[in-house]
């Protein structure tokens, strides 16, 4: 066996919903290099209102890294990691640790036989609630990974704080929740790629006893899901982090951001970092989902410990 063992009694809601922010939290920790380098990537090629903007140029995910530190400095790696940190808190632990709280609430068949209606049903609210809670933190993370500082070493915004202040300041408080429709879209889809195939693996795996309820069953799982995800929401992607990273006026919205795309620089634009997408949410599902599935068990097993001393 590897990694602890299934608990007797399953993990409670709120066990779930803090292991999902912390797992959350340390995949980040993790993969945020690779995160501001599909950032980077899906930004390049669009319309700059600086020339500075456009004198550097990526090529793949550890060129673009290796240019970045170069250029900017290693820290620049973990450009928006507190707003990403903030992000998770919020986010992981509303679509992943109530996942399976929705899920039962659309079946109605029990626990032993959901359909993939209901899954894919759970995916979609529980991502859509999450983004309605999370969307600022989003907005600050994204500006951050974005910004580049050259040679004149200037900063957009003075530390997270002052990018929330800043950003409701010069652009209303709706600026903070800048995006948040397509931001609504791909993580409802991100969030069924996920979850439900990650749900649906690791059910398959353990039904027909291809392996056991441990670390390698969930290593597949969460590599598959992360597979999944990034194929089926890398258009919606792209379009989320150029919108939110625009300057007041130069899209329209979110639409508009999408038919710039194309009409500029041609279908292909929608899959402008897929590489650093699929190592960014193929590594963190793993790390994620590996994690999460350990916390609970871990917080599980003290919550028994605590609850029958000897």
């Amino acid at each position: 066996m590897v990694g602890l063992k299934p608990t007797e009694i399953p993990p409670t809601a709120t066990v779930k919903f803090l292991g999902a922010g912390t797992a959350a939290c340390i995949a980040d920790l993790c993969t945020f290099p690779l995160d501001t380098a599909k950032v980077r990537l899906q930004i390049q090629g669009e319309s700059k209102p600086t020339r500075s903007m456009t004198t550097i140029q990526y090529k793949g995910v550890f060129g673009t890294i290796t240019t970045m530190v170069r250029t900017e400095g290693p820290r620049s790696l973990y450009n928006g990691l507190v707003a990403g940190l903030q992000r998770q808190m919020s986010f992981a632990s509303i679509r992943i640790g109530l996942y399976d709280s929705v899920k039962q609430f659309y079946s109605s068949t029990g626990s032993e036989n959901v359909s993939v209606l209901a899954r894919l049903l759970a995916g979609c609210t529980t991502g859509a609630m999450a983004v309605t809670c999370a969307q600022p933190t989003d907005v600050v993370k994204v500006r951050f990974q974005a910004h580049m500082r050259l040679t004149d070493r200037t900063k957009r915004y003075n530390g997270t704080v002052d990018a929330y202040r800043t950003i409701a300041k010069e652009e209303g408080v709706r600026g903070l929740w800048k995006g948040t429709l397509p931001n609504i879209t791909r993580n409802a889809i991100v969030n069924c790629g996920e979850m439900v195939t990650y749900d649906i693996l690791k059910e398959t795996l353990l039904k027909y006893h291809l392996m056991t309820d441990t670390f390698p069953c969930h290593f597949v799982a969460a590599f598959g899901a992360g597979f999944c995800a990034t194929v089926v929401a890398s258009p919606v992607d792209v379009v989320k982090t150029r919108y939110m990273n625009s300057t007041p006026g130069q899209y329209r919205n979110a639409v508009s951001c999408m038919l710039t795309m194309v009409i500029l620089e041609g279908p292909t634009a929608f899959y402008k970092g897929f590489m650093p997408s699929f190592l960014r949410l193929g590594s963190w599902n793993v790390v994620m989902f590996v994690t999460y599935e350990q916390l609970t068990r871990a917080m599980m097993l003290a919550q028994k410990a605590w609850a029958s001393p000897s």
